[in-house]
């Protein structure tokens, strides 16, 4: 299987690029199969490295991504200021201001989000999680980049969808405390349990930031197998990326 991606339909500046990788196309086997990009799964450290050698290869990367450590939390890492010989960084965020340096969020359920300035000066990636949404790493990703809200693009990635996302009493609970009108994302099921719209929920945090321009968000890991790792769908199963950086000078598209 050809190692592919999707790339978000949004009107970014023309030094923004992004992707989201597909699952198919690397060396991984078994429940990883194929193109895991997960290093903390349980996967061959070999089949990792050469999955990431080989995106790197297909997508013309300008560098190897910076490789979060991800704990479903709200800090957001500048990979500006990071020192390149350290460990992996600990954090569910990633931002550059300069061309050559990848953002990456790992994710086989949770929602990666995507901004950009409208300038193309500034990107930033985002792991959220119920956990992160609780947390408010969207908030801290939106204050970090610096710049007007008005002035962001914003990109939903894949993640399970609100026909397989199912929470109990205590999770909702938590994303309605500082948003009670959110309770229409969370359909109630028979066995006194909820469907949470994962998508919706971010888009109502993204909106009431001042984020107006919010794309993607319809794709489903759950869903598609063939195109997808899903945590709650296999268990033990590996990661898809999706990464952001800039290349050259920030530059609109009206000015090409």
């Amino acid at each position: 299987m050809t190692l592919a991606w999707i790339t978000p339909d949004w009107p970014a500046a023309s030094a923004v690029r992004a992707l989201s990788t597909l699952r198919g196309g690397g060396v991984s086997e078994k429940c990883y199969e194929s193109l895991n990009l997960g290093g903390h799964v349980g996967d061959a450290p070999a089949a990792v490295a050469e999955n990431r050698l080989r995106l790197r290869g297909a997508a013309r990367l300008p560098a190897e991504p910076t490789w979060l450590s991800q704990v479903h939390g709200a800090r957001v890492v500048d990979l500006d200021a990071l020192d390149e010989a350290g460990k992996p960084p600990e954090g569910d965020a990633a931002l550059t201001r300069r061309p050559g340096r990848v953002c990456a969020i790992l994710a086989a359920d949770c929602l990666p989000i995507l901004l950009a300035a409208d300038s193309g000066a500034a990107v930033a990636a985002a792991h959220a999680g119920w956990r992160g949404l609780a947390r408010g790493v969207i908030e801290a990703a939106v204050q970090a980049l610096a710049h007007e809200p008005q002035s962001l693009l914003a990109w939903l990635g894949p993640a399970i969808g609100p026909r397989h996302f199912e929470v109990g009493g205590e999770v909702r609970d938590l994303l309605l405390a500082d948003d009670p009108e959110a309770r229409a994302s969370f359909a109630p099921t028979a066995r006194g349990r909820y469907l949470a719209d994962l998508p919706a929920l971010a888009r109502r945090r993204l909106a009431r930031l001042g984020v107006q321009r919010i794309y993607g968000g319809g794709e489903c890991t759950f869903s598609q197998a063939d195109k997808y790792f899903s945590h709650r769908r296999d268990g033990t199963t590996g990661r898809q990326a999706t990464l952001i950086w800039l290349e050259n000078a920030p530059q609109r598209r009206g000015d090409r």
